[in-house]
């Protein structure tokens, strides 16, 4: 995922997500002696610290060095063990992830198995800090807020695209929301693209039409709209950095900068100059203009 556009879990509501950790976190610190085969009823995220862990999981063999994380699917069987002259040590966490109620959201999502963690140099702290803090036979709410941030770390490097209807059939009220927030993460990973709202309708198992609605009432723009409020969220990034509206104009695909500047004001109520003086001041110690009434109405919630 690019710094700019994001998780591709950023755009949905945090209320909708489920985070259960299913027991303590299993402070790995294995030597050449150590063995393992089994299969677990839930999720498990492993990520190595030091040494190396050999894996074979179904017919695929893998290892897994510091900075490494891997995800065994519930229900897979997998044997593990240590052959390097150090210990091997991590961290291993069971979970389940829910959305929308009950619904699996890992299994409506494609990962690759194994990732080099992008933002290890950040999160490396992070990991020890969690895995040296756990206690033995409890769980804490620091430790659930802490590895939220390791599994989106993951999905971020991990992500291979939405599964066909996931791996379990879903109705009502569930169904049609896990779509609109399928077709909103696409949008808001690529608001670039200029055919990435139609491809997220195209991709949504609905009639166009009922969609088109579903997906109004439930973030207050229709999937083309949008598309356009998360090119602008792009663009206030930019303007943050020092580019000139000029600049970010042609970053985004304008290639007519007061055209740009009309679109800008449109769905931001400020022109982009604007925007930057604005935030001038609030590094000068001034209210952005931004509290939690604006940030309803920019975000089409009021």
């Amino acid at each position: 995922m690019d710094e700019i556009g994001g998780s591709i879990l950023d755009r949905v509501p945090p209320t909708a997500l489920t985070l259960t950790l299913t027991r303590s976190a299993i402070r790995m610190q294995h030597s050449k002696l150590w063995r393992i085969v089994k299969d677990n009823p839930v999720e498990d995220l492993v990520i190595a610290l030091e040494g190396r862990g050999e894996y074979i999981v179904g017919s695929e063999r893998l290892s897994l060095e510091p900075g490494e994380a891997m995800l065994l699917r519930r229900g897979e069987s997998f044997t593990g063990w240590s052959e390097g002259p150090g210990l091997y040590t991590g961290l291993a966490q069971h979970f389940t992830l829910g959305i929308y109620g009950g619904t699996d959201l890992v299994a409506q999502m494609g990962l690759r198995r194994k990732v080099r963690l992008s933002r290890w140099d950040e999160l490396a702290p992070l990991v020890r800090s969690y895995r040296e803090s756990a206690p033995a036979n409890s769980v804490t709410l620091m430790q659930h807020h802490l590895f939220m941030v390791f599994l989106i770390a993951f999905v971020d490097d991990a992500f291979l695209g939405w599964r066909q209807g996931g791996a379990v059939p879903l109705d009502g009220a569930a169904a049609i929301d896990l779509a609109v927030m399928k077709a909103a993460a696409q949008i808001s990973t690529a608001p670039l693209d200029p055919e990435v709202a139609a491809l997220a309708v195209e991709a949504a198992p609905y009639n166009d039409d009922y969609f088109h609605r579903a997906f109004r009432d439930r973030l207050g723009r229709t999937p083309r709209q949008y598309q356009e409020y998360c090119r602008m969220e792009r663009a206030m990034s930019l303007l943050e950095r020092g580019m000139s509206p000029s600049q970010v104009a042609g970053e985004i695909g304008y290639p007519d900068p007061y055209y740009f500047s009309r679109a800008f004001k449109r769905q931001m109520g400020i022109s982009p100059r604007g925007h930057q003086q604005r935030v001038k001041r609030a590094q000068d110690g001034q209210v952005m203009g931004m509290d939690e009434r604006d940030q309803a109405r920019a975000l089409g919630q009021a």
